[in-house]
C-alpha cells in the first residue's frame, strides 16, 4: 500500500514536470523578488517610524528633569541666536544663570567661542531684572543701552 502511494507520487511530479517542458511553475517567482528586495530595504534604511515626527519645532530645548526651563537669553540686549547657544552650551539657559555668572567668565566663553568682540558688561544687570520678572524695569534699562552697552 505504502508502494503505491510511493508510486502515485512519482507519476505526479514526472506529470508535473513533463507538462509543456517548463519545469515547475514560476509565474509567482516576483513576489519573492519584491519580498527580498523589502527586506533588504529594511536592513540599510531601517524600519519605517511614522509614529514620529520627522521634524522637531525650532524652541527653547526642554531641561532634564529637576532642572528649570531654558529661557529665551535673546530677550536680552546684546545677546543673538548664536551668542545664546554659545552661553546655552557653556551651562548658562536662565536668567538666574546669567544673573549669577561673573563677567570675566562670560567674556572667557565668548572669547573662546570666536566672539572677541562681545560685550558682556550689560547683560548681568538686564539679566538680573529678567530673573526676577520685572520687566518694566527690563524695557527701561534696555532704552539706556546700545548693543547691551550703556550708550556714551
Amino acid at each position: 500500500m505504502a508502494e503505491n502511494k510511493i508510486l502515485e507520487a512519482d507519476m505526479l511530479a514526472l506529470r508535473l514536470l513533463s507538462e509543456g517542458g517548463q519545469g515547475p511553475d514560476t509565474s509567482l517567482s516576483w513576489l519573492l523578488y519584491i519580498g527580498i528586495a523589502f527586506f533588504v530595504m529594511i536592513i540599510i534604511f531601517g524600519w519605517p517610524e511614522g509614529s514620529k515626527k520627522q521634524s522637531q519645532p525650532a524652541g527653547p530645548r526642554e531641561a532634564p528633569r529637576g532642572k528649570k526651563k531654558a529661557d529665551d537669553l535673546v530677550k536680552i540686549e546684546g545677546i543673538g541666536p548664536k551668542v545664546a547657544k554659545v552661553l546655552n552650551e557653556a551651562g548658562i539657559t536662565t536668567f538666574d544663570d546669567l544673573a549669577r555668572a561673573k563677567a570675566a567668565d562670560l567674556q572667557k566663553t565668548l572669547n573662546s567661542a570666536g566672539f572677541q568682540m562681545m560685550n558682556s558688561e550689560g547683560w548681568i544687570a538686564q539679566a538680573k531684572l529678567a530673573a526676577k520678572g520685572e520687566w518694566d524695569e527690563l524695557e527701561d534699562l534696555q532704552d539706556e543701552l546700545k548693543g547691551g552697552r550703556k550708550a556714551r
